[in-house]
């Protein structure tokens, strides 16, 4: 358990002391290969729980500890709270790895404020600071959902399960047969070769383009996306959707601002074998005469506050603020004006995120509208449970297999 803890520890400092993303920390750290998958459950769910377990903290101590100490004391807390790891063996390895750490004087500490942890009687605070304790959601994100869904639905939100891998497969090949063969138990979604499956683990194949890793939600929009000859796909790193849409699409051109961003379209692309997905560097927000309404379909998975897939990316927990939130909704209104110049008369022009706000969805669209009365909305349908709203359709993590992502269809009227 220290080797593990110790993992978690390197990851997680880089993540709270250097702001550096939790896939990318994991990805540069050296990692024991036996602990790999416990400490990456300890890392995410470290994360996924740091608003809870800073509350925990402020309870037990008069004196914020510091950084170090901190997540030491995170790691402990939450193998022994959700992981129900035997106190004793947390408490000794955590005392251990404080002093590996270097942090001797601080042992005696550790161990008393965890042992203090494991018999102390937390309560929680009311309303919307309560439920942010109780569910790990920042306090600003809590309000919003109570006053966009009601508090019964906010709450379901909130605790749906994100642990959901899916494996969507090449379309010449069975996935189905392939799972069968390794002994995997797998849920068949309602989508071509794509699968729930419990306990997956990438290995050569993934390399070899025989599946790839897809969120339901980013699968779903795509079902929504009707085939056409040239598709723009404006915001498209990693490639995901690019790739999975250029099935239907004899030319598919994806987008995005960085340059390093498109190397990983490419890379996707070349990976699932995929050759009529070319990657541009764009600025989706700024007009393109190129791109003048030379496509009959266009795509806008706009940046948003991820707050429907914040059990993938728990790093929202700790950057995410509600101003953060209006600065994306001048984005996504900008890239969405922009973008409707590139469709063709009778075309379509698709918005989506992966967020459960209005404020990012059916608001941004009603914006849209009132500028533009050469789009009109049409319906959208999907095979997987959702809510419909005013001019789309929202997927909820309780409904859709942990899927927080919005979609509207809209044509451009000839």
């Amino acid at each position: 358990m220290l080797i593990a803890f110790y993992d978690c520890y390197k990851i997680l400092n880089k993540v709270y002391s250097d702001g550096t993303y939790l896939k990318q920390a994991m990805a540069d750290t050296q990692i024991d290969p036996k602990n790999r998958a416990y400490t990456t459950k300890v890392c995410y769910g470290v994360l996924d729980n740091d608003i809870a377990l800073e509350y925990f903290i402020s309870c037990l101590c008069e004196k914020r500890p510091k950084q170090a100490i901190r997540i030491i004391l995170k790691i402990s807390m939450y193998a022994i709270k959700y992981l129900a790891a035997q106190p004793y063996a947390v408490v000794d390895n955590s005392v251990e790895l404080t002093k590996k750490l270097g942090k001797t004087g601080a042992s005696a500490f550790v161990n008393a404020f965890l042992r203090k942890f494991v018999s102390f009687d937390f309560t929680y605070p009311d309303g919307a600071e309560g439920l942010s304790v109780r569910y790990s959601y920042p306090e600003f994100l809590v309000k919003s959902l109570i006053s966009d869904y009601g508090r019964d639905v906010a709450e379901k939100i909130m605790g749906a399960n994100g642990e959901i891998t899916t494996v969507r497969f090449a379309s010449d090949v069975r996935g189905d047969e392939y799972l069968s063969a390794k002994g995997f138990d797998f849920i068949r979604l309602p989508f071509e070769n794509a699968f729930i499956v419990d306990g997956f683990r990438r290995n050569d194949d993934f390399d070899k383009g025989i599946y790839t890793f897809q969120s339901v939600g980013s699968i779903a929009i795509c079902d929504v996306v009707e085939c056409g000859e040239n598709l723009l796909d404006a915001c498209a790193a990693p490639g995901g959707k690019s790739v999975l849409l250029s099935e239907k699409f004899k030319a598919v051109t994806s987008c995005d601002i960085h340059p390093h961003r498109v190397a990983l379209i490419r890379e996707y692309a070349s990976r699932m074998r995929r050759e009529n997905v070319q990657a541009v560097v764009c600025d989706s927000a700024v007009e393109n005469p190129e791109f003048s309404g030379r496509f009959d379909a266009v795509l806008c998975d706009v940046p948003c506050s991820g707050s429907g897939v914040i059990k993938d990316n728990p790093d929202i927990n700790l950057r995410r603020k509600q101003s953060d939130v209006e600065s994306l909704n001048l984005t996504q209104y900008k890239i969405l004006d922009n973008c409707s110049k590139n469709v063709s008369e009778g075309g379509r022009l698709y918005y989506s995120t992966c967020s459960v706000l209005d404020c990012e969805n059916d608001e941004i669209i009603d914006k849209f509208l009132k500028n533009h009365n050469d789009f009109k909305v049409m319906s959208v349908s999907s095979p997987i449970a959702a809510v419909n709203k005013k001019y789309g359709v929202q997927f909820l993590p309780h409904l859709s297999y942990g899927a927080g992502f919005y979609v509207c269809k809209m044509e451009k009227i000839r």
